[in-house]
C-alpha cells in the first residue's frame, strides 16, 4: 500500500516545498538528495495516489513543483496528472521518464506537464528544470495581476486576425453589437469566445456598462442558482447576509454565461423564465425582480446533442440559440499564428518591462504553425509567455518550445516555413522611437531589425520584408551559406531557390543585374 513519508525539514527556497512522487525508492532518495542540496525541501510519495493525498496533507499548500515519475503501478503519472488539472492544482510539473520514452513524454505535456528530464537525470538538469519551472510561474503570478482589460473597452479592432476563418465571425460580431438579442458563442475551449463577447459588448450601446462572466462548469451545483439569481439572509445554512447574484451585477450591461452546456437543468428553468420575462427569482425572495441584461451565452459543447441526451432543455436552447457564432480552432486560422505570436511577445514587454526579446526565428514559427494547438490561442499565449521568460537570446528559437518540438516532431516544416507570413515576423521591434519614416530607418540600423515602412510611409510588401531579411543575412554571416540558412531557419536548397526567385547570385549576395 503506497504511503506518504514525512516531510524533509531542509531550507526552503521561495518559502515552498517540492513534491516527488516515484514508485522506486532508489530513484526518490536520487532525486531527494539532488534537491536538498540545492536547498529545497522536499516531500517524498511513494506512488500516484500518495503523491495526491499530499496535497491534502499540512503540508499540501506549500507545494510549489512535482518530480514525478510517469511509469508507476496504480495510478500513473498521466492519471496524477489528469487529477491535478481537474482539481485546479497549478504547481508545475516536471516528469521523469526512461530512455525512448518519448510517446509517454509527448502524452504528458498534453496534460500540462511543464518539462521533462530522462532517467537517470544530471542534479543540474534537474535542478535547471525546477529553476525555469518557479521562474514562469513567478511570472505568470505578476502577469495575471495585468493581464485583465477594463469590461467593455475592447472592440473588433483589437482581435489580432487576418484569417478568412474569422470573416463571418468579425462580420456577424459586429450585426450582433446593434441588437440585444441572446448571442450564442460556439467553439473550442481557449478559441477566445469571451474575447468575442467582450468585443461585442464594447462595439454596442452598452459599452462601458458592466460586464460580468459566469463559468457555469465551475461552479458547485448546490451554488449556481444562488450565485446567478442571489439569495436572501437566511434562505438556506450558511446564508449569513444578503447577496445579490450576477443577474443583478450585470444588470444595464451584458452577462456572459460561459460553459452554458453544464449549467443543472433545475437552474435551467429558471434561466428560460429570466430570458423570456426579463426578471429573476431571488432565493429565498418573495417576489421577482426585474433586470436589463444583454445575454451572451458560450460553450465548447454541442448543445443540440446534449438537448437529444436530455441533459440540456430544448425550449431553453431555442431561446438562447437565436443569433449563433462559430468561432474557428486555431488550427483552421494558422495564418493568424505570426501576427498572434507578435502580439503576444509585445503584449509581455509592455506588461513585464521585458524588451530583451523582440522577435522570432522563421524555423520555429514555422513550427509553430505546424503544430495543431488542441489548447488554440489560449495554449499559444501560455507557450509563448514561457518561451520570452525563459529565453537566452533575443529571438525566439526552435529551443525555447520544447514540448511544441516533441509534438512536430518528424513533420516537414519547409512548407510553413516559405510561407511569406512566417518573414513578415522574423523581427519584431519594442520602445520604438518618434514615428516616422527617418526614424524607422535609424531604429533598423541601429539594431538590425527589417524596417516596417516604405518611403511613403506605407507598409512594405511580404517580398521587400524577405529579400531584406535574406541580404541582411547574407552579409551578416560574410555569406557562408550554410550558416545563412541555418541562422534563418531554412534548408539551404529552401535559401537557393529564395535567391534565384530574386535574381541574387549566391556567391555573390547582389541582384544578377548588377553584376559584369
Amino acid at each position: 500500500m503506497n504511503q506518504l513519508t514525512s516531510p524533509r525539514a531542509q531550507e526552503t527556497v521561495a518559502g515552498g516545498a517540492v513534491l516527488v512522487i516515484d514508485d522506486d525508492p532508489v530513484q526518490r532518495r536520487l532525486v531527494d538528495a539532488a534537491l536538498t542540496k540545492f536547498g529545497y525541501r522536499t516531500i517524498l510519495a511513494e506512488g500516484g495516489e500518495a503523491g495526491l493525498v499530499a496535497f491534502d496533507g499540512p503540508s499540501g499548500a506549500d507545494i510549489v513543483a512535482v518530480v514525478l515519475d510517469l511509469v508507476m503501478p496504480g495510478v500513473g503519472g498521466l492519471d496524477v496528472l489528469r487529477r491535478l488539472r481537474q482539481r485546479g492544482i497549478a504547481a508545475p510539473v516536471i516528469v521523469q521518464t526512461s530512455q525512448g520514452g518519448i510517446e509517454s513524454v509527448v502524452g504528458a505535456m498534453r496534460e500540462g506537464a511543464f518539462d521533462f528530464v530522462v532517467k537517470p537525470v544530471s542534479p543540474e538538469r534537474l535542478r535547471t528544470a525546477i529553476a525555469n519551472a518557479m521562474k514562469v510561474e513567478a511570472m505568470e503570478g505578476e502577469a495575471r495581476q495585468t493581464r485583465r482589460r477594463p469590461a467593455g473597452t475592447l472592440t473588433f479592432r483589437d482581435i489580432v486576425t487576418s484569417s478568412p476563418a474569422m470573416d463571418r465571425v468579425m462580420r456577424l460580431g459586429q450585426k450582433a453589437a446593434a441588437s440585444n438579442i441572446p448571442i450564442l458563442i460556439e467553439g473550442e475551449s481557449g478559441t477566445g469566445k469571451e474575447l468575442v463577447a467582450r468585443a461585442i459588448q464594447g462595439s454596442s450601446d452598452r459599452k462601458g456598462k458592466p460586464f460580468v462572466t459566469v463559468n457555469c462548469g465551475a461552479i458547485p451545483e448546490n451554488l449556481v442558482e444562488s450565485i446567478l439569481f442571489g439569495h436572501e439572509k437566511g434562505a438556506f445554512t450558511g446564508a449569513t447576509e444578503k447577496h445579490s447574484g450576477k443577474f443583478v451585477e450585470a444588470n444595464g450591461g451584458t452577462l456572459f454565461l460561459d460553459e452554458i452546456g453544464d449549467l443543472p437543468l433545475d437552474v435551467q428553468v429558471k434561466l428560460l423564465r429570466a430570458v423570456q420575462e426579463g426578471e429573476i427569482e431571488t432565493v429565498g425572495a418573495r417576489g421577482t425582480q426585474k433586470v436589463d441584461i444583454r445575454l451572451i451565452s458560450a460553450t465548447h459543447r454541442d448543445l443540440l446533442q446534449r438537448v437529444k441526451d436530455g441533459l440540456f432543455r430544448e425550449d431553453l436552447f431555442y431561446r438562447l440559440n437565436v443569433f449563433p457564432i462559430s468561432v474557428p480552432p486555431l488550427r483552421d486560422r494558422r495564418d493568424d499564428i505570426p501576427a498572434l505570436v507578435s502580439h503576444f511577445i509585445r503584449q509581455i514587454q509592455v506588461k513585464e518591462h521585458r524588451g530583451r526579446v523582440h522577435g522570432i526565428m522563421p524555423q520555429a514559427l514555422a513550427m509553430l504553425m505546424a503544430y495543431d494547438w488542441p489548447g488554440n490561442i489560449r495554449q499559444l499565449e501560455n507557450a509563448v509567455f514561457r518561451a520570452v521568460v525563459l529565453a537566452d537570446g533575443d529571438m525566439l528559437t526552435v529551443d525555447d518550445f520544447p514540448q511544441i518540438r516533441l509534438e512536430v516532431d518528424g513533420v516537414d516544416l519547409d512548407a510553413y516555413a516559405d510561407a511569406p507570413a512566417a518573414a513578415a515576423a522574423v523581427s519584431i521591434p519594442v520602445e520604438r522611437p518618434v514615428a516616422t519614416e527617418a526614424a524607422d530607418r535609424a531604429y533598423s540600423g541601429r539594431f538590425g531589425l527589417v524596417r516596417a515602412l516604405d518611403d511613403g510611409g506605407n507598409v512594405r510588401t511580404l517580398a521587400d520584408v524577405e529579400l531584406e531579411m535574406i541580404l541582411f543575412a547574407i552579409e551578416h554571416y560574410k555569406g557562408q551559406m550554410s550558416e545563412v540558412a541555418r541562422r534563418l531557419g531554412i534548408g539551404r536548397s529552401t535559401l537557393y531557390r529564395k535567391l534565384k526567385e530574386y535574381g541574387i547570385d549566391p556567391d555573390e549576395g547582389r541582384p544578377m543585374s548588377a553584376q559584369g
